[in-house]
């Protein structure tokens, strides 16, 4: 199911959670309650960060996971032994979000496995720092948006007519979206598109019984940023500009994946949530 050859990898982004030091933090912290049993969830960029956390908590509360990644075979490998360790059943799709055909494989893959698809996780992206604007390239700018949104509306289309009322997307976005950032150009752009299509795939699949949210992280200490995704200045002070004065866990974030995705937000659709150390922001 995946096409290598057609794998576009720049820098060393996503980067291998295995390597850093310290080691995010991805464990969930408190026992399941079954709220997403008999549930299936595809969350891409799911090898590790965010993603890992994600699935980590979903497995706990009752889900079985497609894990969706790029190139980390070795962090895929783990997150699939964490889900299995959580006792439920999980599937590795190396595939590149970018790619329309990938996308519309990996939901082929998870039908195919699981035979249901109740949960979008749209959390795979990447991100380059520019401090001068004509610095980013064309190749860069064209990457940067085909990873960070296009592959939300090309697996949106994909899992659209296996969703059934009462499935729940969740999108990635990012607090760049809110208060911009001045490294980050062509990422903070793809974000604002991002919260903007939360919005309006909500308005559009209110009736099918299908909600739509996101998330916002702050900071939040992943392979993103040390593997190429910040300046070295940037992650001398990573996280510390927060109130909190620290950057986030993965397993800080996953929890408000979680409500979105289940029957606890059941009155909620086209909104934001902001784990972000404390940064006010007009979500």
């Amino acid at each position: 199911m995946t096409d290598t050859a057609e794998m576009i990898h720049e820098d060393a982004l996503p980067g291998e959670e295995r390597t850093l030091d310290p080691k995010p933090e991805w464990q969930p912290r408190y026992p399941g309650a079954g709220r997403l049993a008999g549930k299936v969830a595809l969350i891409t960029g799911a090898d590790s960060g965010i993603g890992r956390a994600v699935a980590a908590l979903f497995a706990r509360e009752g889900a079985d996971i497609a894990i969706l990644y790029l190139l980390e075979d070795a962090d895929a490998e783990e997150t699939k032994r964490i889900v299995e360790a959580e006792g439920r059943r999980a599937i590795l799709i190396k595939a590149d979000v970018g790619s329309k055909k990938m996308c519309d494989r990996a939901v082929a893959q998870t039908i195919e496995t699981f035979g249901r698809l109740d949960v979008l996780i749209n959390n795979a992206g990447e991100q380059h720092p520019d401090k001068d604007i004509r610095d980013i390239t064309e190749e860069q700018l064209l990457r940067t948006f085909q990873t960070n949104i296009f592959g939300m509306f090309y697996l949106v289309q994909a899992a659209l007519p296996h969703l059934k009322p009462g499935a729940a997307i969740v999108n990635c976005t990012s607090v760049t979206m809110y208060q911009g950032s001045a490294e980050l150009l062509d990422y903070s752009s793809t974000k604002g598109a991002i919260t903007a299509f939360t919005r309006s795939l909500s308005e559009n699949l209110i009736e099918k019984g299908i909600r739509v949210n996101a998330v916002a992280p702050g900071p939040i200490w992943t392979p993103l940023n040390p593997c190429g995704g910040a300046s070295p200045e940037k992650l001398e002070t990573f996280g510390e500009n927060t109130p909190m004065g620290r950057p986030g866990q993965p397993n800080e974030v996953a929890p408000a994946f979680l409500f979105l995705a289940c029957e606890d937000a059941s009155y909620m659709s086209g909104q934001v949530l902001h784990p972000n150390g404390g940064i006010i922001v007009n979500g």
